[in-house]
């Protein structure tokens, strides 16, 4: 596998990075710094929570009808597109909130702020494919991303809410409006802009149409559908241990500072986790992932026998770990997933699958949530990710093996994607 040392030495990777990052920190401060004003005007705690939540829906709405400006415009345009709208949307809160509009108003501008985040992921996904002519070197890139991800969005939660402390929200606000625009200068100045594959349909109905078509395309490929059923079904036991830590906690008379301890165990583990899966081969990374997944959730069940008291609670950290850990297969998931895809259909086909997997963890949430009120915490736990089992069960007993073997052997080694119809 080529090192972490030359992934960085590509013309235009670590500016991308960068912009990535502080992008991502960007996007958590809004969220942060409106569900702060929203707790302060309504006193409501589940208005607080109903902020964070409500940023799900225009994310997914951004990502499956937003996603195929990629393929109509160089992604070049849409990264920088993207940031110079959502910093308009932070001057507009920042407005909003200083005139004290309603609640509703700053929930608009945060729905559009998120919505307009969408078309950029399935964009960068693109971006990296192009700069990484050597598959190989995708494969540590996209490693390195996902990594990135999952500490950037511990960094903005964790920043953003001593920003606010500290500066107030005007002062949070304006930090997010220069996150933006300095992620929005370094894609200006370091990425080239390239034109797009193929021949997008013009107009209005020629975009709707576009998206049809990458439906279609989803649809009636066997190794994209195989991947993305498998992400969407793993989802609901990574996901579940997030939902119930708080009142597994609580529910228990533990400490509540401990809550957040257990939240972070799944995504420390599956930090380790990836650093580990990047080192792999993707022959090797892809001949693992089914098992990896098959795993993923019994950590979480067997935590559910676990005397929930502080005594014990170390183990359960633990059992949670290394569900994180076996989490790492998303990694060569998603890197396949985005290489098989023909290139000219990249845009609206991973926005799709973006979309979907976001859907899937809202609904893990509720479930889990749901769960955990009537019953308790640990039995929720239990019961998603003995469905999560189930589900992945099912699904290796139908594996496209061979399909996905070829898939990936076609992808890594630079061949042309075929794929199976």
């Amino acid at each position: 596998m080529p090192s972490y040392a030359r992934v960085f030495r590509t013309p235009g990777f670590v500016p991308a990075f960068l912009a990535l990052s502080v992008s991502t920190w960007g996007d958590y401060i809004a969220r942060i710094a409106v569900a702060f004003v929203v707790r302060e005007r309504t006193g409501s705690d589940l208005a607080m929570a109903a902020t964070f939540a409500a940023s799900l829906l225009p994310s997914i709405l951004g990502r499956s009808l937003l996603s195929p400006l990629a393929d109509r415009i160089p992604y070049k345009h849409v990264l920088v597109g993207s940031d110079v709208v959502r910093a308009i949307f932070v001057v507009a809160i920042m407005a909003a909130v200083g005139q004290g509009s309603p609640v509703v108003v700053l929930l608009a501008l945060l729905f559009a702020l998120e919505l307009f985040g969408g078309p950029a992921g399935a964009s960068v996904q693109i971006l990296l494919t192009d700069l990484f002519a050597d598959r190989r070197a995708f494969l540590r890139a996209r490693g390195i991303t996902a990594l990135a991800e999952q500490v950037n969005q511990a960094i903005g939660l964790a920043v953003g809410g001593i920003i606010v402390t500290v500066l107030s929200v005007r002062g949070a606000l304006l930090v997010d409006l220069a996150t933006f625009l300095v992620s929005a200068a370094l894609f200006a100045v370091a990425v080239k802009a390239r034109p797009v594959s193929g021949e997008p349909s013009p107009g209005i109905v020629g975009f709707f149409r576009d998206i049809a078509a990458g439906v279609r395309y989803l649809a009636h490929h066997r190794v994209l559908v195989s991947l993305l059923a498998l992400s969407l079904i793993a989802m609901w036991g990574v996901v579940a241990p997030e939902a119930v830590a708080i009142p597994y906690v609580l529910g228990h008379d533990l400490p509540p500072w401990l809550g957040g301890v257990l939240m972070a165990a799944p995504v420390s583990g599956a930090v380790a986790g990836l650093v580990v899966v990047g080192r792999w081969q993707p022959e090797v990374a892809s001949s693992r992932m089914i098992g990896m997944a098959l795993l993923m959730p019994i950590p979480l069940v067997l935590s559910a026998v676990v005397p929930p008291t502080l005594g014990w609670l170390p183990t359960v950290w633990l059992m949670w770990f290394l569900s994180g850990v076996l989490q790492a297969f998303v990694l060569p998931l998603q890197a396949t997933f985005a290489l098989v895809v023909a290139a000219d259909l990249r845009g609206r086909v991973i926005g799709l699958a973006g979309a979907a997997s976001m859907t899937a963890s809202a609904l893990g949430f509720l479930l889990a949530g749901s769960l955990s009120e009537r019953l308790a915490p640990r039995t929720a736990l239990a019961i998603c990710a003995m469905l999560c089992l189930g589900g992945i069960a099912l699904l290796a007993a139908t594996w496209p093996t061979r399909s996905v073997d070829l898939a990936v052997d076609e992808a890594f080694n630079d061949r042309t994607i075929k794929g199976e119809r």
